[in-house]
């Protein structure tokens, strides 16, 4: 592999829109939100990804072939904010790492825990070439520390391909303490919802369970109940999105056993009506967990299909209970990697029919 590292710092991404690097291939862009949040665009031939480069290297929004994949929200740009639930409208987060999930009542850490909007440390750019042709990318470094308390490394990064709708979202995290570290982590993908949409998993998974326990920002209503006992019951009957008033409040399903392919690789699918589909594929290896999430109001709107973790999004407390919770030792690292992104009918046939 060869490539060309550029480091990024502030100052670049002062006022608007302007172009940082340009390419046969790609194109580069960072600029400010009025908000005063750093973002930086990755484009190629199919589409963009919006990043920000020093706010968790959260993705802000991702549009390929004209189809916006971003979940619908209220928020019109990203806001500085701790938290997620203070900017909650992009399309992707790192949630953890060291807690995940919804705080249960006995819980006292935030909603996805505290790596979706840290202050990371450094950004840079990669453009290179590797086995599978010219790449993009953008990574970054996010360093944790607290006295008498944990410390790691993140490096999250966003690898984009020339001529591809499709793109890689990695993190790596080690364990930088003198003692063994606790993790939890998801790579929290807030899909767009498309109405007629259907859920294909090609391998299929061994089990599909419907999330009992309900959170405290869920509001249940009579007839969600209904609907959710129908599900409880027969979790096959969530195959097509054509009950929208039934996806709110939110539906939450778990997976066990996603099966892999023989390159060790599971492969979701959420099919629009008219033959294009979202896909991400990941390794079971390292996401052991996975999970499903459903929300239709007129707010907020999104069909995250999959979402690959290493344990269930119930709160620290829950999942340390059931066993869910890893350890790193002292020195000891994790990688993480996703491919996701956007196929058109006769892309997501090809890969149906390599299956």
């Amino acid at each position: 592999m060869k490539k060309t590292t550029i480091a990024l710092f502030p100052a670049l991404f002062a006022g608007a829109e302007k172009t940082l690097l340009a390419s046969a291939d790609f194109n580069v862009s960072a600029w400010t939100y009025p908000s005063g949040v750093l973002a930086l665009a990755l484009d190629n031939s199919r589409g963009r990804v919006v990043v920000l480069p020093y706010q968790g290297q959260m993705i802000w929004s991702a549009v390929f072939d004209g189809c916006d994949l971003t979940m619908r929200n209220m928020f019109s740009q990203p806001r500085p904010s701790p938290t997620v639930i203070g900017t909650y409208g992009c399309f992707m987060f790192h949630s953890g790492l060291l807690r995940n999930g919804c705080p249960g009542p006995e819980d006292d850490h935030p909603l996805h825990g505290e790596m979706p909007c840290a202050p990371m440390d450094s950004a840079w750019l990669e453009v290179g070439e590797d086995s599978a042709g010219t790449f993009l990318r953008l990574g970054g470094e996010y360093e944790y520390v607290q006295g008498f308390g944990d410390h790691y490394q993140a490096r999250p990064s966003v690898t984009l391909r020339a001529d591809s709708a499709l793109f890689d979202i990695g993190m790596q995290v080690t364990n930088l303490a003198g003692v063994p570290m606790e993790l939890m982590y998801m790579a929290h993908m807030n899909y767009a919802y498309v109405d007629g949409a259907r859920f294909v998993e090609p391998l299929g998974v061994e089990q599909t369970r419907v999330r009992s326990s309900v959170p405290a920002h869920v509001r249940p209503t009579p007839a969600w109940t209904r609907y959710m006992a129908q599900l409880t019951a027969e979790p096959s009957r969530l195959q097509v999105l054509h009950s929208p008033e039934l996806y709110d409040p939110e539906i939450v399903c778990f997976f066990d056993g996603a099966r892999a392919d023989s390159q060790g690789d599971a492969h979701f699918l959420l099919v629009h009506p008219e033959g294009p589909a979202f896909y991400t594929r990941y390794r079971p290896e390292q996401f052991e967990h996975a999970a499903r999430w459903i929300l239709h109001n007129a707010d907020q709107q999104v069909a995250a299909f999959i979402l690959p973790a290493t344990c269930e999004p119930e709160g620290y407390k829950a999942e340390s209970a059931k066993g869910n919770i890893r350890s790193l030792a002292a020195g000891e690292s994790a990688q993480f990697s996703v491919t996701t992104g956007y196929l058109t009918e006769a892309e997501r046939r090809q890969l149906e029919s390599e299956l």
